[in-house]
């Protein structure tokens, strides 16, 4: 129904996310979960029924909260290999139809929000009245730093093994904060 409504719009590409969870439950890769495979299968294939190509994000804020609990999620660099093996999971699974992957949606949010602010899930920071836990003038950091290496690894993965045989384009949704001066002075001009 919600397919037919966004080919009815005249709507040429959809932009979605696969969860992660829906693929490997516990995030670590055991165990691929058929059901979410199929899940999405069916979705692609009925966009591509109605003239719709699917973007596929991998990543939209939606981590697997064993890997959260286990490893510290972002916190920790071995989850640069789990999702690694997720995404070369998804290349595998649908990347016959698939031509537009993005890795992530904004790795900025996760780190500053998730990690800093505490407005994000996991919701760390150092204010004590927000958060039992983190530190927020080391953890964005290294969570955006995890964030790139998994990046560029699903990249180079999707590169060297799929690209050739699939055709599509890999990257990544950056956004950017701007502001406006409250007075064109150059001093405050200066301090943006």
């Amino acid at each position: 129904e919600d397919v037919d409504l966004i080919a009815k719009l005249g709507f040429n590409v959809y932009r979605f996310s696969i969860s992660w969870s829906r693929i490997f439950p516990d995030g670590f890769g055991a165990e691929v979960n058929q059901e979410g495979i199929a899940y999405y299968n069916n979705l692609i294939d009925v966009l591509l029924e109605k003239g719709i190509q699917p973007s596929v994000t991998l990543y939209h804020w939606d981590l697997p909260q064993k890997l959260h609990e286990t490893i510290g999620g972002w916190l920790s660099r071995e989850i640069v290999n789990y999702f690694t093996h997720y995404a070369e999971t998804c290349f595998s699974a649908f990347g016959d139809r698939v031509k537009q992957w993005i890795t992530f949606n904004e790795p900025l949010q996760t780190a500053v929000n998730g990690y800093g602010t505490g407005t994000f899930a996991p919701g760390r920071c150092s204010d004590r009245s927000v958060s039992p836990a983190g530190d927020s003038l080391t953890e964005p950091y290294l969570v955006a730093h995890n964030e790139l290496l998994a990046h560029a690894a699903s990249v180079d993965v999707y590169r060297k093994k799929f690209q050739g045989k699939q055709g599509g384009v890999i990257g990544i949704t950056v956004d950017a904060e701007g502001a406006e001066p409250f007075t064109l002075s150059t001093s405050t001009r200066y301090s943006l």
